[in-house]
């Protein structure tokens, strides 16, 4: 695709309240990177200054809480370093004209006890053990049972919600993202094939989006409804997860959802089965960002469409941090390496060259 042919993809946008300098959105994509107490590094604070040509960067996944920890050298939102830490990222990224919502976390069933305080259990809606494994300080072990939330515990969890938003914007956030994808935690309340409670979490579809609506309402208290998005991924099928009518729960979800004037859903829509993403968006009716494999040419036919209002790209920006005027100029991108994705330190995460770079 001609830098001509990229009108919308590469013009200014509105999302919530915020203007935007493109319809380019840097997906959420955990580096594991973090450094002592899982908090920010010098190195992650460039990785993000690098990348602030994105109308939106939406950061990896951050734990609002140590139980919501999953994974090695993730970092967190819940204590004064880690808030120091990316203190320090926002200022990079404002510094240079961009504009940053950080993604609150919590893994849920997707932990181990090595990883947990007091070598805990991970807690979940439901008893149910999520196949594979998972990296920890002796190396891969099998997900273990989690344990599942008492009723009396659930206020608790949304709490932390809160206390991560009011860190974040503590932080100099311009918003933030509520992780409800992937299979984690919020992902975990909302389908049933994870989600097996007999209370008021469970059973129906609006009982299963309690979990989330209620996260919401915490979070739009500290930053307002139009600087925060939820992340969604209704056919996502990895850790085991499924639903048995994923239309009609995630539809439940955006209905439920459109009252609040968010800024925007994030929808990952990849994963197996067929999906109505256009009535998706259909339900919620505000903006929609739409990710998955998509490449400058069909992301700006999207935007065209109407199916999308703006575009996230996760690997394409890892690999090119100047992925929007690259775009513009229609030239090759650089290719990412698998390898460095969660290792490496600098190598394949602040030395992938520019244009400038490259001549």
């Amino acid at each position: 695709m001609t830098t001509s042919n990229l009108n919308l993809l590469t013009s200014p946008a509105q999302i919530g309240t915020l203007s935007l300098k493109n319809h380019m959105v840097m997906a959420p994509l955990t580096r594991s990177r973090a450094g002592e107490g899982d908090a920010p590094t010098p190195t992650v604070v460039e990785y993000y200054r690098q990348r602030a040509g994105a109308g939106l960067i939406i950061t990896e996944g951050s734990q609002v809480s140590a139980q919501g920890k999953g994974y090695m050298r993730t970092p967190g939102i819940f204590t004064t370093e880690q808030i120091e830490g990316w203190k320090q990222v926002t200022d990079a990224v404002h510094a240079e004209g961009g504009r940053i919502f950080l993604q609150l976390w919590h893994v849920g069933r997707l932990s181990h006890p090595l990883v947990q305080l007091n070598n805990e259990l991970p807690v979940a809606p439901s008893a149910i053990k999520a196949d594979g494994e998972i990296y920890t300080p002796e190396g891969l072990k099998p997900y273990e049972l989690p344990r599942a939330l008492n009723l009396d515990e659930i206020p608790g969890v949304v709490a932390d919600f809160r206390q991560g938003a009011e860190n974040a914007k503590r932080a100099g956030f311009d918003g933030v993202e509520i992780h409800g994808a992937n299979g984690y935690l919020i992902d975990q309340f909302l389908r049933d094939g994870t989600n097996t409670r007999t209370d008021s979490y469970g059973g129906s579809a609006e009982n299963r989006t309690r979990f989330l609506k209620e996260v919401v309402e915490s979070v739009i208290e500290v930053f307002g409804a139009s600087r925060v998005g939820v992340r969604l991924s209704p056919i996502f099928n990895y850790f085991s997860m499924s639903d048995s009518d994923p239309q009609a729960t995630f539809n439940c979800a955006a209905k439920m959802l459109s009252r609040y004037g968010l800024a925007y859903i994030h929808v990952v829509e990849l994963g197996a089965g067929p999906f109505d993403f256009k009535d998706l968006k259909r339900c919620f009716g505000g903006s929609y960002i739409a990710n998955g494999g998509y490449d400058a040419e069909r992301a700006e036919k999207a935007l065209n469409s109407g199916d999308a209002d703006l575009v996230s790209f996760g690997t394409a920006f890892l690999a090119n941090p100047d992925l929007v005027e690259r775009f513009q100029r229609g030239v090759a991108l650089n290719e990412a390496d698998p390898a460095t994705f969660y290792q490496g330190e600098e190598r394949g995460y602040t030395d992938y060259p520019t244009l400038a770079q490259s001549r």
